[in-house]
């Protein structure tokens, strides 16, 4: 049995993962889904010292109060950063990581600074001074899948869902650096690429190929890597295959590039 702390991308909360958390409860395991402060049905808890720190405490608490050993802890878009800091604070407790469907942010950033699109990240700051009152990013619409990711696969029903639940973001999250010690910097960890929206496994090899220095950490033994065909949310467009490949990574499967 293992326990599975599932962390979601912005706007979301724990709600997101309900048929993933169903499907691993089915096979034995323990899922943890987390409504971060100020997300979900959590956003009522939001206030002006709402940020980074706050969302990785959530995450501490939840390895405490579940009392969980080699826990894998499965970051979500903008979720990856408090999955990275509450790891790095209590690696005691983690077991293994993933990235689903996100970057590599190291020690030093912050959620903006990650963003791909400088446009996309000074347009989401003047919303947020705009409408937000310079404390919170207002959800847009789904349509902007710029900020949302690409929605392929995801039902009309879980779009609607999606929207009736989106939450502000707390500006704090998004703006506080992420500050690691490196105590978690060698826990196995396993990437999961959603095709539909980005490159895959493939665009990694040719960077490896090029023979910088600076990409050798992707070809390390106890990284591993997924691809799934679908759009940025697969707890929704395909639960059941996400379980598997949450399942295979705790195992330590995953395609190697060493």
């Amino acid at each position: 049995m293992t326990a599975f702390v599932l962390v979601s991308g912005g706007y979301t909360g724990g709600w997101i993962w309900r048929e993933v958390a169903a499907l691993l409860r089915q096979r034995g395991h323990t899922p943890l889904p987390v409504t971060l402060t100020g997300m979900g049905d959590r956003r009522h808890l939001a206030g002006p010292d709402t940020d980074l720190e706050t969302h990785i405490e959530d995450i501490v608490q939840v390895l405490e109060h579940e009392d969980v050993r080699d826990a894998v802890l499965v970051g979500h878009c903008y979720g990856l950063l408090p999955v990275l800091g509450a790891a790095d604070r209590r690696a005691d407790r983690v077991g293994s990581l993933v990235y689903l469907d996100t970057g590599m942010p190291q020690d030093g950033d912050a959620g903006v600074d990650v963003m791909p699109d400088p446009a996309v990240r000074d347009r989401l700051l003047g919303r947020a001074t705009e409408c937000g009152g310079g404390r919170f990013l207002p959800p847009p619409s789904l349509e902007d899948e710029e900020v949302w990711g690409d929605l392929t696969g995801v039902a009309p029903a879980d779009r609607a869902r999606m929207e009736r639940l989106a939450a502000p973001q707390p500006l704090g999250t998004l703006t506080r650096p992420l500050r690691l010690t490196g105590a978690a910097a060698a826990l196995p960890s396993t990437g999961v690429f959603c095709t539909a929206n980005g490159p895959g496994i493939a665009v990694l090899e040719a960077l490896l190929a090029t023979g910088d220095p600076r990409y050798a950490v992707l070809a390390e033994p106890r990284v591993g890597y997924f691809d799934l065909e679908t759009g940025h949310y697969p707890m929704l467009s395909r639960p059941g295959e996400l379980t598997d490949v949450l399942i295979r990574a705790a195992a330590g499967e995953g395609r190697r590039l060493g």
